[in-house]
């Protein structure tokens, strides 16, 4: 447990990724199994610690501490889990001599109890730790590392290490569990690679820069549309069907009737989306898609009732093939690919799946004509794919591009503020922001926590600090007289929020101190432009 608390300290202290890189990947070498192979699950999210919630680590504090000197700790340092690990008390008699708890040990005990035994071994553990130890201990429990490591730079570290291919590492990763004893005795030569032919496991999705460059030539790259949903990855092997997110999660069971209709073998790409009301086929009619607003209706359910089907039918536009059958075609080119995958969807159930189609345009300006018109809330944007392009994990640079449709933008007032988590937990970073109703009342519309420099965050910490009227635990109400610029991509009508609305993708663009409050946007303006 010493090494890997020394480990996430030291990240948390890094900016450079080459020196995260390291830093890893020493650990890795130096660390024996099963011990690496945990924290690599921790690294890359693939642990799974149901039994220990935020609200137990708090009942368990307030029990040792006095409940309000946690809550003004809590307030001042802006995480849970560095609060609890420097409040925590020594134990009130001293503990028998034991041997040091390893990682393996921790993982073990949390992995196996029962939510009614959760606090009393949690806190033994606690008891048993540095402050240190005990921030890595919670941030493992529930999940929450943030330390600057995603879960592809945890691989390329691995990959770095062991001199293997990052790309085989992600092709065989999913087909192995935690604690990754198959991958390590790859990485050292003590067995073969892995290999998941005959197990439907998730494939890396190719991913698309944005496009910087004015204009590329429509004889190198197709056009097609990028449609407002969620990109999964279609996998038929062996009998077996799975529905995988872009994160690598599998969310078969809450699209059951996306799986039970995909029973031929091989392994798409697509965009999933639900139907339109209208059930339209033109692009104003979102050729059948309804908005992300809908989808969101159907996301995250662990059981997925008749109704939900119903209401909410889902289907999935393909964009790419993988494998045809038991056949790799991710080497052939886009264009070939392209063939393939129009004969593979003739056989597709046609109320589940349907073809992306290409945008005709003769050249660069007419299909940027074309984008500009297309403010449907189904259409998020344009892919640009170069026609000899192979599907490649990852973002390569010339294959594909995204252009995204330009945003929306609203001169909002900053009505709430709270801290940040990780590196940002001593700045106030997170923002709410509202808009005027007709009665002259501001409504929150929207959250956002990006969209600033570094600068730009400091000076909103600085004036969040000196403008604050009120205090709901961590979080502060300002004197609503800052006025915002928000981007965002579209907005909808939503029950949850007490305005109504709801935007999507919210971001600060601008920070508007030449503008009075008086004079941001209203629910009304914002209302017109709901999709």
């Amino acid at each position: 447990m010493r090494a890997f608390a020394d480990l996430l300290d030291r990240l948390i202290y890094t900016r450079s990724r080459n020196a995260k890189l390291r830093l890893i990947g020493d650990y890795l070498r130096a660390t024996p199994d099963p011990d690496r192979g945990w924290a690599l699950a921790a690294l890359t999210g693939t642990l799974d610690l149901p039994a220990v919630k935020p609200a137990l680590i708090r009942a368990l504090i307030q029990e040792r501490v006095d409940p309000v000197l946690f809550g003004l700790s809590r307030d001042f340092v802006g995480d849970t889990a560095e609060t609890v690990a420097l409040l925590w008390p020594a134990p009130q008699s001293p503990l028998e001599p034991s041997e040091p708890l390893s990682l393996s040990e921790v993982i073990g005990r949390l992995g196996s109890i029962t939510r009614s035994d959760a606090p009393a071994v949690l806190a033994e553990m606690l008891d048993r730790l540095d402050s240190d130890e005990r921030y890595a201990l919670l941030k493992l429990a529930t999940g929450e590392l943030r330390v600057g490591v995603s879960a592809r730079l945890a691989k390329t570290a691995l990959a770095q290490a062991f001199e293997l291919d990052v790309d085989a590492v992600e092709e065989v990763w999913h087909g192995i569990s935690p604690p990754f004893l198959l991958l390590f005795d790859w990485a050292e030569g003590r067995g073969a690679q892995p290999t998941v032919l005959d197990v439907p496991v998730f494939r890396p999705f190719m991913l698309a820069h944005p496009l910087e460059e004015s204009e590329v030539s429509l004889q190198d790259y197709a056009a097609e549309w990028k449609w407002d949903g969620i990109r999964v990855q279609l996998v038929h092997v062996a009998g077996q069907t799975r529905l995988f997110s872009r994160a690598g999660d599998d969310i078969t069971h809450s699209f059951p009737e996306i799986a039970s209709a995909f029973t031929q073998s091989g392994v798409l790409d697509g965009e999933l989306l639900v139907k339109g009301t209208a059930q339209g086929t033109t692009m104003d009619e979102g050729a059948g898609a309804a908005s992300f607003n809908a989808l969101q209706q159907r996301l995250g359910r662990k059981a997925v009732s008749a109704k939900a089907l119903q209401e909410y039918p889902a289907f999935v536009r393909v964009y790419d093939i993988l494998y045809n059958g038991t056949q790799d075609v991710r080497e052939f080119p886009w264009s070939t690919r392209r063939n393939l995958l129009e004969n593979f969807a003739e056989i597709l159930d046609p109320e589940r799946f349907d073809l992306s189609a290409l945008i005709e345009a003769k050249d660069f300006r007419a299909l940027e004509e074309v984008r500009a018109e297309a403010r449907n809330a189904a259409i998020e944007g344009v892919m640009l794919k170069r026609r000899d392009s192979p599907y490649v994990a990852g973002r390569r640079v010339g294959l594909w591009y995204k252009w995204k449709r330009d945003p929306l933008t609203a001169d909002c007032v900053l009505m709430y503020a709270q801290r940040g988590n990780g590196r940002r937990s001593s700045f106030y970073s997170d923002f709410t922001f509202g808009c005027w109703n007709a009665e002259g009342e501001l409504l929150p519309v929207g959250k956002a926590y990006f969209g600033f420099t570094d600068e730009e965050l400091k000076w909103l910490d600085r004036y969040v600090r000196n403008h604050t009227v009120n205090r709901f635990g961590p979080v502060r109400e300002t004197d609503k007289t800052l006025v915002l610029e928000v981007a965002f991509d579209s907005i909808h009508l939503s029950k949850r929020h007490k305005s109504g609305l709801a935007m999507r993708f919210p971001r600060v663009s601008r920070i508007r101190t030449d503008k009075p409050a008086h004079e941001a946007d209203t629910i009304e303006g914002l209302t017109k432009i709901v999709t």
